[in-house]
């Protein structure tokens, strides 16, 4: 016993970092404080059992009618004609189906004549008034509403600045002044995007399709089941589908509980119920991943809008009987959201995998009481082992930790695969791997916590060697999380026309192509020590000059825009002969005073820069297009950049910008540089010195002889426009040869 004292005095300070450490993670399990990288690991933990435990089997009883490529090839593009989407209806309804719901919105009128002449339009409707009327689509539509039950689909908007209310909402499922005495959570939204009144009045129900829960990590896993409006409670689209096809009355499951818990815990449809969680949000039941396209049978059955249309239905696809959802997985109509199962994955088959649950009773459940349950559980982890590993050897430690760890695996699997209960996995692994390194390295991870830290802060953001530069002063770049100002580059980049490259590949091709071309593209920014700050969309936006200070940061700026240039030639011809279109990009890099720390909010946080310098650098990869250049620099960026070729390319005034800017574009390294080059720019240079000092006539014939010798610079032509124009309109003696965008 005395030994044992001694060992444990010998390690108070092991047993404090221990304790502290639990202290932390049982005070994330309560909501007293937020970790976001615990909560990341829950996620991923989540998401894992989910994919791993999915029951992977198809259900027939739900088809998803899909405006797909093919459909949007063979009808035209969307929206379509009302009629063809009454026909749609009809034939749905012809061959017997039991509900349809609708995973779009038809919140405008249709107007018959609308691709008419206005005259002749007009002529028209005096004609046909005279005749008895114009046969009105959207009345077509609600005929064919009336054929069955539909169930359409309506936004809700929750952000209190937007009130607008547009078109028609179904009656609300529930009353909300029925729950004054219970502190639920319902998510409140103040406006709306309905349909049109008279096609809600002819449907049999609606269902709310927007403010999805999205997580940190951005991805998509539960679904608000009730939305308030006023007093209204409004259900979602799978909810709705289900009380359509099932009938009776949404029932509410209240327990009597007192605190900060809620008491709602179910919402009852028929026999069935649906498990809710604080936020009246119900996890999606995931069937398996999506699975259309290249051989694979998907967990529903898909049928192409267009085979409905022609009467092409295949004969494995049975639809009497079933519930229809009509949605899009066509990449151009962007109803595509990140899911546990995959990055992409259909909004409309989301919708699918609900209605099933709701169907099923197939739900895991995550209720209050479990906040309790974890802490109590992190508590009682946390006090074995930091009074018990540091009694034991390497060894011991070691089996007693993998034992732990493999006991509190299967009790999870257990409560998960045969009670539906989602138990947290993440926070008590975790905890059990902390105190293991914590005892067992304490010394190694004292010594390298500061280089630690900031990997784990600056890894996503900046090159593995800049990470190892910082790590002989941590201390400072702790301190500059807070936020400073300081002369930086800034980098913009976008790609060309990616609307249409988007819609011209399927969602595994896209994917694989942005990830083809953002790999090179973020280490060519690394190589010259840039930082990258974030990725939007097809846009990249990188920095220099933080975390760590870059006297060249411009000139590193510049120097990665060129080598960025030639990566992009190189990698359009392998999108080539992969069957992908090439791509084309447009830069923009200015230098100047700009905010620089972590930004953000309680939820989630980045660090990046901030300042009218930014925008300036935004604006001008917008110009790229008008000049028909891959990068445009700012005079700022020139002027600290040293050992590049320029061409001077105007005096632009920016949009939302006062001061003019003297923009340049980078041509190469001056080593790079030719004879033939540099005589092409002191003719430029001369043509533009009498452009303003406008001689027109001398302009004119100095920018034709620059277009007839380089007749593949857009640049030339653009100054021969603008000499015609001044020519009949003079700009004045005091013209100071700026032009003026009025536009992004």
């Amino acid at each position: 016993m005395n030994k044992i004292l001694s060992t444990l005095r010998r390690s108070a300070v092991r047993l404090t970092l221990s304790l502290a450490v639990t202290a932390v993670l049982v005070s994330h399990a309560m909501g007293w404080m937020d970790l976001r990288f615990v909560q990341q690991l829950e996620n991923q933990a989540y998401d894992t059992r989910l994919r791993l435990t999915a029951p992977e089997t198809v259900d027939d009883r739900i088809v998803v009618v899909d405006i797909d490529q093919r459909s949007l090839q063979r009808q035209g593009r969307f929206p379509w004609p009302r009629a063809r989407m009454a026909e749609l209806v009809e034939r749905l309804f012809d061959a017997g189906v039991a509900v349809i719901g609708f995973d779009i919105l038809f919140s405008e009128t249709e107007e018959p004549l609308a691709g008419l002449d206005p005259a002749l339009a007009e002529r028209v409707r005096g004609v046909l008034a005279d005749a008895g009327g114009v046969a009105s689509g959207d009345a077509r539509l609600a005929a064919a509403f009336g054929r069955g039950p539909v169930v359409l689909s309506y936004t809700l908007e929750k952000n209190p600045e937007n009130t607008d209310r547009i078109g028609a909402l179904p009656a609300p499922a529930l009353d909300v002044r029925g729950f004054r005495d219970n502190p639920i959570r319902f998510i409140e939204t103040f406006g709306y995007s309905g349909n049109l009144e008279s096609l809600q009045a002819a449907a049999a129900g609606g269902g709310h399709i927007s403010n999805p829960l999205v997580d940190e990590d951005g991805v998509f896993r539960r679904v608000p089941m009730l939305q308030r409006l006023g007093n209204g409670l409004y259900e979602s689209l799978s909810l709705a589908m289900a009380r359509a096809a099932l009938g009776g009355p949404l029932r509410p499951g209240l327990v009597a509980t007192s605190g900060r818990y809620p008491s709602l815990e179910w919402l009852g449809v028929g026999k069935r119920r649906i498990p809710v969680d604080a936020n009246v949000a119900t996890l999606i039941p995931f069937r398996g991943p999506h699975l259309r396209g290249g051989g694979a049978k998907p967990y529903f059955p898909y049928v192409s809008a267009t085979d409905v249309l022609e009467g092409q239905v295949p004969k494995d696809v049975q639809l009497a009987g079933r519930a229809v959802l009509v949605g899009t997985t066509a990449p151009g109509l962007m109803d595509l959201r990140s899911t546990p199962m995959q990055n992409i994955y259909p909004g409309v088959e989301i919708h699918a995998n609900l209605l099933s649950g709701i169907l099923d009773q197939r739900f895991k459940q995550r209720p209050a009481y479990v906040l309790g349950a974890e802490a109590m559980l992190l508590l009682l982890v946390g006090l074995a082992m930091g009074l018990g590993l540091p009694l034991l050897g390497v060894l011991g430690g070691a089996v007693v930790s993998l034992g732990l760890a493999v006991g509190l695996v299967a009790l999870n699997l257990l409560a998960w695969n045969h009670l539906n209960l989602v138990l947290p996995l993440a926070p008590p692994l975790l905890l059990i791997s902390l105190l293991f390194a914590l005892n067992m390295t304490y010394g190694f991870l004292v010594e390298s916590r500061g280089k630690r830290f900031l990997g784990t802060l600056f890894g996503q953001y900046v090159p593995p060697e800049l990470v190892n530069e910082m790590s002989a002063d941590p201390q400072n770049y702790r301190a500059s999380l807070e936020g400073e100002r300081r002369e930086m580059s800034v980098l913009f980049s976008d790609v060309r026309g990616f609307t249409g490259i988007s819609e011209g590949l399927d969602p595994r091709e896209l994917t694989e192509l942005m990830n083809a071309f953002l790999t090179p593209m973020t280490r060519v920014i690394h190589k010259h020590r840039g930082t990258i700050d974030k990725y939007m969309g097809d846009a990249i936006m990188a920095f220099w000059g933080a975390p760590l200070e870059d006297p060249a940061n411009a000139r590193h700026a510049v120097q990665a825009a060129l080598d960025m240039e030639r990566v992009i030639t190189r990698l359009s011809e392998e999108f080539i002969q992969r069957g992908w279109p090439p791509i084309a990009i447009g830069i923009g890099i200015n230098t100047g005073i700009m905010n620089v720390g972590n930004m953000g909010s309680a939820f989630r946080m980045a660090y990046t820069v901030l300042g009218d310098a930014v925008n300036l650098g935004s604006r001008l990869e917008g110009l790229t297009k008008q000049y028909g250049v891959t990068t445009i620099v700012s005079e700022f960026t020139r002027e600290k950049t040293s050992g590049v070729v320029f061409r001077e390319l105007d005096r632009v005034r920016v949009k939302g910008r006062d001061e003019p800017v003297v923009i340049y574009e980078p041509l190469c390294r001056e080593a790079e540089a030719g004879d033939m080059l540099y005589r092409e720019l002191d003719l430029y240079r001369e043509a533009l010195r009498v452009y303003r000092k406008q001689d027109w006539p001398q302009a004119r014939q100095q920018f034709s002889d620059l277009e007839k010798n380089y007749p593949q610079r857009r640049l030339y032509p653009i100054y021969l426009e603008r000499i015609v124009y001044f020519r009949a309109n003079p700009p004045g003696p005091d013209w100071d040869g700026v032009f003026s965008f009025t536009t992004k």
